[in-house]
């Protein structure tokens, strides 16, 4: 991947052509929690860009996924987004934190990917205005505190990763090898799957403390 350039303009430029689409969410959510490692999430606002790479993934399941919002089947109004399009935004409350998915698969197939950490690229600056750390490795280190910095709210809940308008985007990055990847159990849940369905860079130090290799 080439250097990011220094201002707003030039990145806008330079992320353009780098949108993905839409066929790239089309996918099961174990292989779009793989293949979003080295992405770049993008926060577009008027006066303010951000770009993070991403770096640690969970996926998530529908019906038959005691840890998914999806488990049972139940459509409700708080967890009716599962069942959109993929690239669709769905940020929902957990102890408190905020924490953004992407719904994956085809319309009605309730899957999702949790991205549980990032990498901050560009516009450092104003994701410290927002969560102040001392050591910038704390500043997107897990999945709360991303959207923290990255001012990523519950409004942005229906928007799509994969619309060039919308203010939050995933645009191509570089793609990590698999020997660079690492898996493990998904973190916090009380009832997992026998599947290891965290991805995650390989020492990379912005990745969650909880079971970092």
């Amino acid at each position: 991947m080439t250097p990011i350039p220094q201002t707003d303009a030039a990145v806008r430029r330079w992320l353009a052509p780098r949108l993905l689409p839409q066929r790239f969410f089309q996918h099961q959510s174990d292989w779009v929690a793989r293949n979003l490692l080295g992405q770049l999430l993008v926060i577009d606002r008027p006066r303010e860009l951000l770009v993070a790479r991403i770096v640690e993934t969970e996926a998530y399941f529908g019906a038959d996924d005691p840890a998914s919002r999806a488990y049972g089947g139940k459509v409700t109004t708080l967890n009716r987004w599962m069942w959109e399009e993929g690239g669709t935004v769905f940020v929902y409350v957990v102890h408190g934190n905020l924490l953004f998915n992407v719904i994956t698969g085809a319309r009605g197939d309730p899957q999702g990917v949790l991205v549980r950490a990032v990498e901050p690229l560009y516009g450092i600056n104003y994701m410290l205005r927002r969560r102040p750390v001392r050591k910038l490795t704390n500043l997107t280190s897990g999945p709360g505190k991303l959207t923290q910095a990255l001012g990523i709210r519950r409004e942005h809940t229906g928007l799509n990763v994969t619309d060039p308008s919308s203010p939050v985007r995933i645009h191509r990055g570089r793609r990590v090898p698999d020997e660079a990847v690492a898996r493990s159990h998904r973190i916090g849940v009380r009832q997992d799957l026998p599947q290891l369905l965290r991805f995650f860079i390989r020492k990379n130090p912005f990745v969650s403390s909880s079971k970092k290799i």
